[in-house]
């Protein structure tokens, strides 16, 4: 059965009006049961990680200042977010569902979380609405487990997984690729193992050229035991945040192969729901409720 992260608090509370679509989660979430994707069988609420678990990724002095809302002015700028405890609990819950779903991964072949995708986070800081990197973290916690020892980090959001690549940037037993507009923020990128920048308006027929070209050779070379999957669906044409020209039906295309190459090879992988911000939420919804059709359909 597919296994599916969800709580009500990942729609967070932000001010009417706001310009990021958060409430995405939470019409995901109704779209998916209202039209037979998804049973509430499916999913499962996270609760809370235990601390020692975000240690492995990120620093206690950064957790204790993040919890007691002690950030300076210029850190809490970078996160983008006005802090409160509501969005703290709201990270910590989204983190666990992570965790727990590579869990259910390892057991079912595939596991979702409906929010996270944080790859923004860095080991001592939050960046770009990302508070604590989610998939990094299960990544640590499945190796402390020893549930895996080579990870492959998949990184299809349209912005660059810059604080995946911090995080993992002197630890062998983890890969990180990310394909992203080359153009997009952030303008000064870190250096994963493996960075595919594109450029602006590269449509649907060079985009899947591009990642059927790469992934195959890449699985063959690092050999992982899992895959963590950041389905970002901001590389579509539409996309306020994005520059990249894909169509709906070229992001569907992108998710069928990615997550076809990993049942074929029976690599368990866990998949983030990441970035999505066309001015139209249907869009959004519809682009992301894919991902779900498809687990579905080559899974189960």
């Amino acid at each position: 059965m597919l296994k599916v992260a969800y709580n009500p608090i990942f729609k967070h509370p932000l001010p009417l009006g706001h310009r990021f679509p958060m409430s995405k989660y939470e019409l995901l979430y109704q779209q998916l049961l209202r039209e037979g994707t998804c049973e509430l069988d499916n999913f499962f609420d996270p609760g809370y990680p235990e601390d020692a678990d975000i240690e492995l990724v990120h620093t206690r002095e950064y957790i204790d200042n993040l919890r007691s809302l002690s950030l300076s002015k210029s850190e809490a700028r970078k996160i983008g977010f006005p802090l409160s405890e509501k969005l703290i609990e709201r990270e910590h819950i989204i983190t666990q569902g992570t965790i727990i779903g590579c869990e259910f991964a390892l057991e079912n072949g595939i596991a979702m979380n409906i929010a996270g995708g944080t790859h923004h986070a860095y080991t001592n800081r939050g960046e770009a609405f990302c508070l604590f990197n989610d998939q990094a973290v299960g990544a640590r916690t499945l190796q402390k487990k020893k549930l895996a020892k080579k990870i492959l980090m998949v990184d299809l959001d349209v912005h660059q997984g810059n604080g995946t690549a911090e995080i993992f940037q002197n630890d062998t037993s983890v890969f990180t690729f990310s394909m992203h507009g080359q153009g997009n923020y952030p303008f000064r990128k870190e250096k994963s193992d493996l960075d595919i920048g594109l450029k602006d308006g590269t449509g649907d027929e060079e985009y899947l050229r591009i990642l059927n070209n790469t992934l195959p050779d890449l699985i063959s070379e690092v050999q992982p035991d899992f895959i963590f999957y950041l389905s970002g669906v901001d590389i579509v044409s539409t996309d306020k945040l994005g520059r990249l020209g894909c169509t709906p039906d070229g992001c569907k295309e992108r998710d069928r192969y990615v997550l076809s190459t990993c049942k074929e090879l029976n690599i368990p992988v866990q998949v983030s729901m990441g970035g999505g911000y066309s001015p139209d939420i249907k869009t959004i919804i519809d682009a992301h409720a894919n991902t779900y059709r498809l687990a579905q359909e080559i899974y189960f």
